[in-house]
């Protein structure tokens, strides 16, 4: 093949002279998608369900802005690339609250993980329905 740097997987017909290049739809979705997320810059840590995180949002109250910190235990992560999001459950006076932050949103800006949780499953659902000790998630240790 010609000398040349291919970012994802394409098909190429080569004649070393014109190198021609066709890239499937799909995969040109997929390149703009992660030089968006490169754009962006975001450190996010490494998460996973069970965890429980800090979110750090910014919040605008009229002309102020300030940043209010959200945490909770992660219930949920869903990976779709520039639109990837997950679900952060908290108790409030008694009552859960649930909220769903988009991963590379603005509005985020910090993550991060105060506590490693071992669970078995990728959805915790089950937690919306369990409150006190029943609703514990174990310490991942030696992680």
């Amino acid at each position: 093949m010609c000398a040349g740097r291919v970012v994802a997987r394409v098909a190429i017909r080569a004649q070393c002279s014109a190198v021609t290049i066709t890239v499937h739809a799909m995969n040109l979705i997929q390149i703009l998608e992660q030089e968006e997320i490169a754009r962006l810059n975001k450190t996010i840590p490494a998460f996973a369900p069970g965890d429980t995180v800090v979110v750090n949002v910014n919040v605008i109250e009229g002309n102020k802005k300030r940043v209010q910190a959200y945490e909770g235990v992660v219930i949920a992560k869903r990976n779709r690339g520039l639109n990837s999001s997950f679900i952060v459950r908290k108790i409030s006076n008694g009552e859960g609250v649930e909220r769903t932050f988009p991963l590379y949103s603005p509005l985020i800006a910090s993550i991060e993980v105060k506590r490693r949780g071992d669970v078995r499953r990728a959805k915790l659902y089950y937690l919306r329905g369990r409150t006190g000790k029943s609703a514990r998630i174990k310490e991942k240790l030696g992680a």
